[in-house]
């Protein structure tokens, strides 16, 4: 499936329709191509391997089997690296063994990630632990809730550029949006089987694909149950092994519960970071499985406990927004300009009515709001 285009920080992001992306098998042209580049690099000599690489380079673009070709003779000269790992230097490749740089995912989520303690050690923790294990009985799978604007999508972006290094738009990435993709209620049963088709064929290309469902409060009931048989504990579904796939729910539903938790802890004067995962987690996968509206009602997903993890997100804070006006800020490579970042955090609105601690948005306009007072002698 195509990946959306490049999201910034705390912005919004173009999608497109999904597809089937397979790796196309090498043909008997490719493969005899390639034996004949190993028998003419060893005919040249060293000074040749830079040209061979910079040709490659340049072919990349155009035709894999002259990609092929060249670099088989580059790394028949070199002695150093394979072939693999030579032609992955000039193409994605599905690298299902490669390890998860923890401390690179961590220092992501603690400098990128604002007021979000449970999302950064929970992420942190489970994706270290399966990328770890071997031999995972089942994909990892994790259920992200709360109100917009408070990380989400911003986290599924984090989590893709530590997994695969084109990140969203890695050819391993899939995301589905629910009004997108599913838009019409009548048609759960072709969704079903689609959505069963893409994800058969992108895992059978890259056992380590990561799908991301977002909207999933905007979801169907229904539609998610056609990949329950991808996420249970089975070796394999018609030939193929699902373990190492990794499946990531977005949803705003669970966002009331979350909040009352979070209020709840700030009236008795607790603070946030005292929040743990226990006060939320049986909570919140209840009331989404009794929510008519989160796309997971009475889903089998979570009747099987196939969801490894449900992961608050907690509202916003006046704070953590000015946080998230300095970080766009900085994207943009501007300086810091505390009167803005003061400008932009008042005009935001906050709730409870009375007590006005959270961002009813958290920091999704952010971005627009620093359009207009960035705009040039104030216009737009």
């Amino acid at each position: 499936m195509a990946a959306p285009s490049s999201r910034r920080a705390c912005g919004a992001e173009v999608t497109h329709e999904p597809e089937v992306r397979l790796m196309p098998a090498p043909s008997v042209a490719a493969v005899a191509g390639w034996e004949r580049g190993m028998r003419r690099a060893r005919r040249l000599g060293p000074a040749a391997v830079l040209r061979l690489l910079l040709v490659a380079h340049v072919a990349a673009a155009f035709d894999p089997v002259s990609v092929g070709l060249v670099i088989g003779a580059a790394s028949a000269l070199t002695g150093y690296l394979s072939y693999t790992d030579l032609y992955c230097r000039f193409a994605e490749c599905c690298r299902e063994e490669q390890p998860l740089n923890a401390s690179a995912l961590k220092l992501d989520l603690e400098e990128k990630l604002f007021g979000q303690h449970l999302a950064t050690e929970v992420i942190l923790k489970a994706l270290t632990g399966f990328k770890n294990n071997k031999n995972p009985k089942k994909p990892l799978t994790l259920s992200l809730h709360g109100w917009a604007g408070t990380g989400k999508n911003f986290v599924s972006q984090i989590v893709a550029e530590n997994l695969h290094s084109k990140g969203l738009k890695s050819k391993f990435v899939h995301l589905f949006v629910s009004t997108l993709h599913f838009p019409h209620e009548q048609q759960i049963k072709l969704y079903q089987d689609q959505l069963q088709k893409w994800i058969r064929g992108n895992v059978s290309a890259c056992a380590s694909s990561l799908f991301i469902f977002d909207e999933m409060d905007k979801l169907h009931p229904g539609v998610i149950d056609a990949i329950k048989p991808f996420l249970d504990y089975y070796e394999q579904v018609d030939g193929v092994s699902y373990r190492k796939a990794i499946f990531i729910f977005l949803s705003n539903a669970g966002g009331d519960l979350i909040t009352k938790t979070a209020l709840d802890f700030w009236r008795a004067g607790r603070k946030r970071e005292d929040i743990e995962l226990k006060d939320l987690e049986h909570v919140l996968s209840v009331g989404v499985f009794n929510n008519k509206h989160s796309g997971l009602w009475h889903s089998s997903l979570i009747d099987r406990n196939l969801i490894d993890y449900f992961i608050p997100f907690l509202p916003l804070e006046y704070r953590h927004v000015k946080m998230c006006v300095r970080a766009e800020l900085r994207a943009r490579g501007s300086a810091i300009d505390e009167d803005i970042v003061t400008m932009v955090a008042e005009e935001m609105t906050f709730f409870p009515k009375d007590e006005k601690i959270y961002s009813d948005k958290g920091c999704k306009t952010v971005q627009s709001r620093l359009d207009f007072h960035e705009a040039p002698n104030g216009a737009g």
